[in-house]
């Protein structure tokens, strides 16, 4: 096995998990840890919902964490997959933070508090429903910012990830995304609104980053087994000097 994958935010749903948690003790056990660290029960709005709880970052981004570790271990020890012998571990930006815990990075708890307080740092940069975030799909980087370049400069409107070559997804304010999505449609190109509460990976974030960065120096990490694929550097990163400093 050459790699293990953890997804991001945007793939979020009520209900995620239930099959595995109904079915597998060690999931249970899991979701009582995380919900034992925020101090309230972030199971129930898995499971259940609200959508729109589960849609606040904070919310989302330790769900989503606690999914990928479950189903990991799932596979793990129930169907004796060793994931751990996979040359690297990599996870779409707060996937990032799974495959930490499930190299033997990071515990489950720190990263249950790290992501919570990740998600409010973020969601207290941008008020909900100002920012938002577009997956622009069958255009290259260069075309999408050929787009954001026609687009007026008092708006914040940046190339946030760059996930394949023909996927590219653009975070800014709400009002000037809008804008992109109709030009986009008008030149007949697709273009996907996420949903997610804030306009994550652009420098609306600033401020969440200086918030997180005291929070991350401050947190023990140990050297990750495998591997971890940087989110920033796409390259393999082992030392934890610098995989700190790229979370940030």
């Amino acid at each position: 096995m050459r790699a293990v994958l953890f997804p991001g935010q945007g793939s979020q749903y009520v209900g995620m998990g239930s099959d595995f948690y109904e079915k597998f003790d060690l999931v249970k056990k899991i979701f009582k840890t995380v919900d034992k660290t925020l101090g309230f029960s972030l199971s129930h709005i898995i499971l259940n919902g609200p959508e729109a709880k589960l849609k606040l970052t904070q919310n989302t981004q330790p769900a989503i964490m606690a999914i990928g570790v479950s189903i990991f271990n799932v596979l793990k020890n129930h169907f004796d997959l060793n994931l751990n012998n996979a040359k690297f571990f990599a996870g779409h930006s707060l996937g990032e933070y799974t495959a930490l815990v499930c190299a033997g990075s990071l515990t489950l708890e720190k990263a249950t508090y790290l992501l919570h307080e990740r998600g409010k740092s973020m969601q207290k940069a941008v008020a909900p429903g100002q920012g938002a975030m577009i997956a622009i799909l069958g255009m290259t980087i260069d075309d999408v910012q050929k787009e954001i370049n026609l687009l007026p400069k008092k708006e914040i409107c940046e190339i946030a990830n760059d996930n394949s070559n023909g996927q590219v997804v653009v975070s800014g304010e709400r009002k000037i995304i809008e804008v992109l999505s109709e030009n986009l449609k008008k030149k007949r190109k697709k273009g996907i609104l996420l949903p997610v509460s804030a306009p994550f990976h652009c420098s609306l974030m600033k401020s969440a980053a200086e918030n997180m960065k005291d929070k991350i120096e401050n947190t023990n990490f140990l050297k990750p087994k495998p591997n971890i694929i940087s989110n920033v550097t796409a390259k393999e990163e082992m030392d934890v000097n610098r995989i700190k400093p790229l979370l940030i």
